[in-house]
Order: C-alpha cells, then sequence, then structure tokens
C-alpha cells in the first residue's frame, strides 16, 4: 500500500468508459492503477465526488486496479433531470454499475468500497452484494428503526434545510476551500483536505463566470430529504458476500449525521475509527486504508 503525498492531486485516469443508464443518464467509470491487481470499485456520499477520497484510495493504486465513480449528477457526471435523481434510482445504477465494470473492462474479482449513501446503495441493490468478492462499508446510513432513526430523521431534515441555503458560486476555489476550514464537519480532516474538496465538488461556469456545485444544492438535499426511509430497509442478514463495516466513532457529537454503535445489531464484522466523524475518510484515511486492507487479508478476497 504506497502513500499519497501532499497536496493532494487526483492523477489522470488510465481509462474512462460512459455507461448510459435507462433513463438517459449517464456516469463515468475511470480506470486507474494496477490493471494486474485485484479490483476495487469505489464511489461516495451525497454531494461528495469520488475525487474527495484519493487520500484513501490514491495508496491502492499500485496494487490494486482501481475504478471510480460518481453517483449520477455529482462530479465528473453530467446533470440530468431532478425528477430522476433519488434514492430509488440510485441503488438501481448499482445494480448496472458492477456489470458495466465486467463488460468494459473484463471479468475478475471486485471488492467494493462505499461510503454513506453509496453504501446504503450498494446494500440495497437487488444481487445484495452477489456481485462482488466483499464490501468494504464505511459509516453507512443503516440503522433499526427506534431511538437511532429518529436522530437520523431529524438530522437529515437539518440537513437539508441548511443544503437548500448553502452558497451556490465561488470567485475562487481558495474562496469555498476557506468556508469549508470554518465548517465543523471538516475541522478533523487532514491538511490539504478542504482544497482537494474544493476542487472536487466544483466546477468553473462561463456564463455565471464563477465556481459553481457540480452536484446543484437542490439535488443534493432531495437525497438527504428522504434518506432516513430507506436507511431501515436493509437487512445485512440477506447480503450474499462478506460485508465489513468501518464507522464512526459512537461516542462523538456529529457534525453531520449521527454514528451508531453497530455491533449488536448487525451481524456482519464491525469496527469504528476513534476520534473520528461521519468524514472518516478524510479525517484518518490512512486507518481507512488500513482497515481495508485486513478486511481483504482476514476474508482472504485476494
Amino acid at each position: 500500500m504506497g502513500p499519497v503525498h501532499m497536496p493532494f492531486e487526483v492523477p489522470k485516469p488510465d481509462q474512462v468508459e460512459e455507461v448510459r443508464l435507462s433513463d438517459g443518464n449517464s456516469v463515468l467509470l475511470r480506470r486507474h492503477g494496477n490493471q494486474e491487481g485485484p479490483r476495487l470499485l469505489l464511489s461516495h456520499g451525497n454531494g461528495f465526488a469520488v475525487d474527495m477520497y484519493y487520500p484513501m484510495w490514491g495508496r491502492f493504486l499500485d496494487t490494486f486496479e482501481v475504478i471510480v465513480f460518481d453517483l449520477r449528477n455529482h462530479g465528473w457526471n453530467p446533470i440530468g433531470d431532478i425528477a430522476g435523481h433519488n434514492v430509488p434510482r440510485i441503488v438501481e445504477d448499482f445494480e448496472v454499475i458492477p456489470r458495466e465494470v465486467e463488460r468494459r473492462f473484463g471479468t475478475k474479482p471486485m471488492i467494493g468500497l462505499y461510503h454513506s449513501v453509496s453504501a446504503l446503495a450498494a446494500c440495497l441493490s437487488s444481487p445484495r452484494g452477489e456481485e462482488y468478492a466483499g464490501l468494504f462499508l464505511l459509516d453507512p446510513p443503516i440503522c433499526r428503526p427506534g431511538v437511532t432513526y429518529e436522530e437520523l430523521h431529524d438530522a437529515t431534515e437539518l440537513i437539508a434545510r441548511r443544503t437548500r441555503r448553502r452558497e451556490i458560486m465561488f470567485e475562487s476555489l481558495k474562496q469555498c476551500a476557506e468556508l469549508f476550514r470554518w465548517s465543523p464537519a471538516y475541522k478533523r480532516t487532514v491538511d490539504g483536505a478542504c482544497q482537494l474538496a474544493a476542487r472536487a465538488t466544483l466546477c468553473w461556469d462561463s456564463e455565471a463566470l464563477g465556481f459553481v456545485l457540480r452536484c446543484p444544492r437542490e439535488y443534493e438535499a432531495l437525497i438527504m430529504e428522504y434518506l432516513s426511509v430507506f436507511t431501515v430497509l436493509v437487512n445485512l442478514d440477506e447480503m450474499r458476500c462478506p460485508v465489513r463495516i468501518l464507522g464512526a466513532d459512537p461516542t462523538l457529537p456529529f457534525a453531520f449525521l449521527p454514528s451508531y454503535r453497530l455491533d449488536e445489531l448487525m451481524t456482519c464484522s464491525y469496527d469504528f475509527v476513534p476520534n473520528a466523524t461521519h468524514m472518516l475518510f478524510l479525517e484518518r484515511p490512512d486507518i481507512c486504508a488500513t482497515r481495508f486492507v485486513e478486511f481483504i487479508e482476514d476474508s482472504s478476497l485476494v
């Protein structure tokens, strides 16, 4: 597992493939790393972009074939109709994308590494993980009904309201990075994370003459608004591959989403990162990468 040096400059992919989805939207698959190595398929959380996770997945490039993709209407992908931007559609995408990865890049065992909403989608897709050799999930928003469900419901509604008030345009990437630096959600992140997040989530708009959100705030808010409805639908007993969850520290007051003690609720392997929040992939990318490799070794996946 190789090091990732500052500043975080995401390398150009070796290959880019466009996947056309059933509603006309599209997702770009980007291939990095060692094409002879084990295959890792990776995606991100709501409102983010997979390039934000480079401090973690960049450590795998020497050993793994790393295929990354943004959720629909995020990151590198074009913006489609908001009517098609919802959790059921994202779940459908996660049924299509693994098949397209095999069709475009060849067949071999594949391990999924997903965070937050993408982790939820992988668990809800109809194959139930059958297309993967294993799934490594970072702080997925899944729980059982009860107090923790109510916490998540209240938190997601609050975040949705705040998201709809977000700045939509910036004069520079530096201005956005400074805003992130003062945000409670980013206060524990590693040096360089705010600049990386700005580059990954903004793009230049020549008409507006400013940097705008790659995922429009209304799209991000819409997912958050209905997220809690789907969290209770996950049943890890039905998963057809090894699953390991690495969560945020459940003892911390949350800055983004509440964290749960999942070890008593679920049958899969579970651990958490001390002193880390839902942004653990930018707070402790080294630990996240190490725990992923340990999962592969413990489960004899490669």
